[in-house]
């Protein structure tokens, strides 16, 4: 009799436990469901990305001075830098820079140690090709002015995607002194305790 007892005890329990996980799931489902859908219709639309995104390269000739400095703190030691000396005047003469996108990992320390500022990171990430030896970009490549989402009459840029009014579905057209559903990350860190200054002792 116990025995019966003790196995619809637990059968019971394990009922109540499958229902208690399918409720959470589902909630977790019908909140999704109010959400807007963060799709973006790429390549009709496109994020903004942000200040600091490091997307290509760009390289002015003019500026650089063939010091190597880039591929000595590079990290897999990819610029190529072509240069000769010149004995007339005893300094180095730049013939050619390449950057092999196939093998950057983008990580910006070539930009930050450069001592003529001559490289850059742009926002431009549509790198893709059918041939990995054309991501080999030389200096001519890397020259050229990088391309803006904002810039291309065709493309719709978006920005703020995640950051809705409540209830708004479509991002377009929607004017920024409408209340948003979340903070914005600025927002988030303003709202946050200051720290108090540590008191240093005497």
């Amino acid at each position: 009799m116990f025995g019966f007892l003790k196995k619809v005890g637990d059968y019971t329990r394990d009922a109540v436990g499958a229902a208690n996980y399918m409720t959470q799931g589902l909630a977790v489902t019908f909140d999704h469901l109010r959400r807007r859908p963060i799709t973006v219709q790429y390549p009709y639309e496109k994020l903004i990305p942000s200040e600091r995104y490091r997307g290509r390269i760009h390289y002015e000739f003019d500026k650089c001075i063939a010091c190597e400095v880039c591929v000595r703190v590079c990290p897999i030691n990819l610029p190529v830098v072509d240069w000769v000396m010149n004995k007339a005047t005893k300094k180095k003469e730049l013939r050619n820079y390449s950057i092999d996108f196939g093998a950057c990992i983008f990580c910006g320390n070539c930009v930050e140690y450069c001592p003529t500022n001559c490289l850059s990171m742009t926002e431009e990430y549509e790198l893709a090709a059918f041939d990995r030896h054309s991501l080999n970009y030389d200096n001519i490549a890397l020259g050229r002015l990088p391309t803006s989402v904002t810039s291309d009459p065709a493309v719709v840029p978006l920005r703020e995607l995640a950051y809705l009014p409540k209830g708004v579905m479509d991002p377009h057209g929607v004017p920024d002194t409408d209340p948003r559903v979340g903070k914005l990350p600025s927002q988030v860190l303003d709202s946050l305790p200051k720290a108090a200054p540590e008191e240093t002792a005497p």
